[in-house]
């Protein structure tokens, strides 16, 4: 008997995933399309998240909400950028490129993989918490009973708020990089500015500025829905709730990871934006 229920729960695995990749579709294609009216019915909501999402709450307003994460990283990563490409050119005597590094670098795939990942741990992290916590309360039951929808209520207003913040959020991570990564280069290791900004300007076409901003705005729906089905779905009480959060994060790196990986081939892949010639 044991060898046969073993066996059974083997057979059923592949078929137990497929069910819920199944209602994780679902979730999403449902919680996208009350987009329309979510904006007429719920627009308050909208904008109450919105300034959770930019400043932050509780504890998380202490350090500026997701604008200080991403200040943080970006400025992290931007001088690793400018430290590491300056040594590297330097090496073989070509660091006055050092400035089409960091454009190229900073706008194709530092900038936007920090951004996904600060919205994960952040945003991401809090509404899974959320949702699990009104979820274990019953209180999505009790919206249900009142005859408010929960999913538009509690899902797809998250994704609303989340895709409006994330641009000026952006904006403000991706000119971090671009500051740290310069003033490593002039002020620490002594080039010249106009050196370092003349090839950043050179090798910075505006349709990478445009491309970046485009891979941010899908991560930012796709970590959002990801988080947001694992709070509504969660179970367990309170170590459910923990372990929601977990399963969200770990999903919305390697989903970003992958997407980043396939719209950077599409992007660039085929078209060379950026051409050294001698």
């Amino acid at each position: 008997m044991t060898f046969i229920s073993g066996a059974k729960r083997i057979a059923n695995r592949p078929l137990e995933t497929l069910d819920a990749l199944g209602d994780q579709m679902s979730f999403y294609g449902r919680a996208l399309l009350w987009t329309p009216r979510t904006l007429r019915r719920y627009m308050k909501e909208v904008l109450r998240l919105l300034a959770e999402v930019s400043f932050g709450s509780g504890s998380l307003a202490v350090i500026g909400g997701t604008v200080g994460v991403m200040v943080g990283l970006t400025l992290f990563t931007g001088v690793l950028v400018g430290i590491q490409g300056f040594s590297a050119l330097n090496s073989i005597g070509t660091s006055a490129f050092t400035g089409f590094l960091t454009a190229f670098f900073n706008t194709r795939e530092i900038a936007p993989l920090v951004a996904g990942l600060a919205l994960s741990a952040t945003v991401g992290a809090g509404f899974t918490a959320q949702l699990g916590a009104m979820r274990i309360s019953e209180e999505i039951d009790a919206l249900e009973v009142m005859g408010v929808p929960s999913l538009p209520y509690l899902v797809t207003t998250r994704i609303i708020a989340g895709f409006v913040a994330v641009i000026p959020l952006y904006i403000i991570g991706l000119l971090s990089s671009y500051v740290a990564s310069r003033l490593v280069v002039i002020y620490i290791y002594g080039q010249s500015a106009g050196t370092y900004d003349h090839y950043f300007d050179l090798f910075l076409p505006p349709q990478d500025v445009l491309y970046s901003f485009i891979k941010v705005l899908i991560f930012s729906v796709l970590i959002i829905l990801s988080h947001c089905y694992f709070g509504y779905r969660a179970t367990g009480g309170p170590a459910g709730v923990g372990v929601a959060v977990g399963r969200a994060v770990r999903l919305s790196i390697v989903t970003v990871s992958i997407v980043n990986f396939f719209i950077g081939f599409a992007l660039w892949g085929t078209d060379v934006t950026v051409r050294i010639a001698g």
